[in-house]
């Protein structure tokens, strides 16, 4: 692909040769000839010395004349790379049609530009858009509906009556739609209590391997458009989580919490049931959510690493803070009452 087709697909402006050809990306540590790189930020300018990237994106106040590169200048350069790199590396064509193995039950409705592959099964009522790949061994239950141009990757569960809107794309492995953590304690004993809402996920999702969005108690569990939830998360009944949020791996949201817009969740956070967290919130990694959040900002509450010795030194010192405040309070009752 010639250089100057990737600056006009990322709106970049050209400092160098317009044919030159590029046919890959890569960091610039790792950059050979041919390949597409770039710069993040200022740290690693040295890097560009020593690449062999025919081209790099970076912003214009890191350009100089001598860099001896051909350079694409855009205000965020990772943003543009990510446009690049799917110009240059675009999803995988398929064969639209129905594979000899697949079990399709009356009353599916199946798009003929759309691919059901080997060792599927879809249930009755289902609807399948048009350009929708459903992959390999995935599983669709009745009632379900997948919006134009969606991809089920592989071994992808929907339970019944789950929406799936149009350009999402589900890794393998993700089950979205299945029963959510229902019981009631009777005497000792848990009831199962039925689950019957569904799964409602818009447009331009994407759901990572072995995520699990279960299906609401009620009313529906929803993931709004543009939302991007990494591998293993677990999403609880009747969550709502708000457009373009994006979850980081290993985290577990509870029943019932509500996640506004434009978050962005590191990994491992744990989320209690039954909140609200306003949008344009940012947690840190292993953070533990305990209570609402209504302001914006960044929140923390995980303790870093330590040495051992350390880290049992100020343990024990955790476990002396009611006492020593108790002393505190009594020493400024004293101090008060000789003033």
């Amino acid at each position: 692909m010639k250089l100057s087709v990737i600056a006009r697909h990322i709106g970049a402006t050209l400092k160098g040769d317009p044919d030159c050809r590029i046919d890959g990306v890569a960091s610039l540590q790792r950059a050979q000839a041919g390949d597409l790189s770039f710069l993040a930020g200022p740290r690693h300018l040295d890097a560009l010395a020593t690449t062999g990237a025919s081209a790099v994106i970076m912003a214009p106040d890191h350009y100089r004349d001598d860099l001896g590169l051909h350079c694409l200048l855009v205000e965020n350069p990772y943003a543009a790379y990510a446009y690049a790199a799917q110009k240059i590396h675009p999803l995988p064509t398929f064969t639209p049609g129905i594979h000899p193995t697949a079990v399709i039950e009356d009353g599916a409705d199946i798009d003929d530009s759309a691919c059901v592959a080997a060792h599927c099964y879809i249930g009755s009522d289902t609807h399948i858009a048009a350009g929708v790949l459903v992959g390999p061994g995935s599983i669709i239950a009745a009632d379900c509906r997948i919006g134009r141009d969606s991809r089920l990757v592989s071994r992808v569960t929907l339970g019944p009556n789950t929406r799936i809107g149009e350009r999402a794309i589900i890794q393998p492995g993700a089950v979205i739609g299945e029963d959510g953590f229902g019981f009631a304690n009777d005497k000792g004993k848990w009831v199962k209590i039925p689950q019957v809402g569904g799964v409602l996920i818009g447009d331009d999702v994407e759901v990572g391997c072995n995520t699990t969005i279960d299906r609401g108690a009620l009313d529906d569990t929803v993931i709004e458009d543009g939302v991007k939830l990494d591998n293993q998360i677990q999403v609880a009944h009747n969550c709502r989580i708000g457009a373009h949020t994006a979850i980081a791996g290993c985290t577990g949201i509870a029943g019932s919490a509500i996640i506004g817009r434009r978050c962005a969740i590191g990994g491992g956070v744990g989320i209690v049931g039954h909140i609200e967290i306003c949008d344009d919130v940012q947690l840190t990694g292993m953070t533990y959510v305990t209570q609402s959040i209504d302001t914006p900002g960044t929140y923390s509450s995980g303790v870093p690493i330590e040495p051992y010795p350390a880290w049992r030194r100020n343990y024990m010192r955790i476990k002396q803070l009611d006492d020593m405040a108790k002393r505190l309070r009594a020493l400024e009752k004293k101090q008060d009452e000789k003033n």
